[in-house]
């Protein structure tokens, strides 16, 4: 897609993957409590997407000549696949959304599908801010 990328991430370890709604403060910041660990756990969630955005970001400026330029929004979502079937439906999604952009909610073109929106809504509805 021309503005997100989707991924499905597999991780197996008993610690669990350390997901958190939200990335955390920065460190430095007044507002972080002293009891906190400060960063994401190795392993983590957090921390595989984080390592991909940093490389991602390190290649693309590469290429581009933009050394420092910011590539990603703050953030990422995630969702646990609890199944079977849900693993197959999200595996469709990901495979039909290229050909869907015309339908994106950030595409200034849009052209809205109720169909489209009826079948995926359970998902994207959880992919919103």
């Amino acid at each position: 897609m021309p503005n997100h990328v989707h991924g499905i991430v597999w991780i197996v370890h008993e610690r669990g993957v350390g997901a958190r709604h939200a990335s955390p403060l920065h460190p430095g910041d007044a507002h972080w409590p002293a009891w906190q660990p400060r960063g994401v756990p190795p392993g983590s969630l957090g921390a595989i997407v984080g390592s991909f955005k940093s490389a991602a970001t390190k290649r693309i400026n590469e290429i581009l000549r933009t050394p420092g330029e910011k590539v990603w929004q703050r953030n990422y979502y995630e969702r646990v696949i609890r199944d079977e079937r849900e693993l197959a439906a999200i595996r469709e999604y990901i495979v039909l959304n290229p050909l869907k952009w015309h339908l994106d909610r950030e595409n200034p073109e849009r052209q809205p599908d109720m169909d489209w929106q009826e079948r995926w809504s359970w998902l994207e509805e959880g992919l919103l801010v």
